[in-house]
């Protein structure tokens, strides 16, 4: 497929129904999830931080690493790829809105922005700073010659904020700012439905942690539309493919546990 083609796909995906987009770190792994017949691939910053030997966390990577891992992904497989590009690679809105420019002239289909802001006194970004961001990668996403489905993600349960009305909040307002997919990794179980009705947008989730006790279809049931797995595969070392054929074949995520 060409790039306008992986687009449509992707945007489509999302438009009813659950899948799984499954993460690569290289060129061999997204061959081989390809080949286990996932609809669509994503990237993985925790993934690429292990490959490289460095710890996962906000400014681990540069957007020249990121973007070269990128290219080689979109060039190996077929399928759409959706691109983790962490707090956007830059100070203001406008290096954010360039880091989406340079991204989506590699191929891809979508990608995320986050509001981590990498600095251990102030794990998450201000509110009304992290919607600006957000809202400059939604007009790149929209000045895009091909389709690009902008995924944006409230950071706070994986910092260990569990305040579930500003996550909600967070979510809400990225929304309104021009997000496709909203995506808050960490989530508790109970908390995924509350977070799906709060939203008209579709919701992405992590299959982590207890997470991985529900199937695909549970928790498409919840109101999600898409799982992604994050940088779980690439952790599990040599037996990463027989837990994501469980999850292609099965939809059971069992093997991340």
């Amino acid at each position: 497929m060409d790039n306008t083609s992986r687009g449509e796909v992707f945007r489509r995906l999302h438009d009813r129904g659950v899948f799984v987009v499954a993460n690569a770190w290289d060129e061999h792994s997204a061959r081989i999830l390809t080949d286990l017949g996932f609809p669509a691939l994503a990237t993985s910053s925790s993934a690429l931080a292990q490959t490289l030997g460095r710890k996962d966390g906000v400014n681990a990577l540069d957007r020249s690493e990121v973007l070269a891992n990128v290219e080689a992904i979109v060039a190996s497989t077929p399928l759409p790829v959706s691109a983790d590009l962490e707090s956007g690679y830059g100070t203001t809105p406008e290096e954010v809105a360039e880091t989406f420019r340079r991204a989506i002239a590699t191929g891809l289909a979508g990608g995320s922005i986050e509001d981590a802001s990498g600095i251990a006194d102030t794990r998450i970004r201000d509110f009304g700073e992290s919607v600006e961001r957000v809202a400059a990668a939604a007009q790149a996403a929209k000045e895009s010659p091909t389709p690009f489905t902008l995924t944006a993600r409230a950071e706070n349960y994986l910092y260990g904020i569990t305040d579930l009305d500003d996550t909600i909040a967070r979510l809400q307002a990225f929304e309104a700012a021009g997000a496709d997919v909203l995506y808050a990794p960490g989530l508790p179980a109970d908390a995924i439905r509350t977070v799906c009705s709060a939203l008209s947008k579709p919701v992405n989730v992590l299959a982590a942690g207890p997470i991985t006790a529900l199937s695909v279809d549970e928790l498409g049931e919840l109101g999600v539309r898409r799982i992604s797995v994050g940088g779980g595969l690439a952790r599990l070392g040599a037996d990463w493919v027989t837990a994501a054929t469980d999850i292609a074949r099965h939809g059971t995520f069992a093997g991340l546990r």
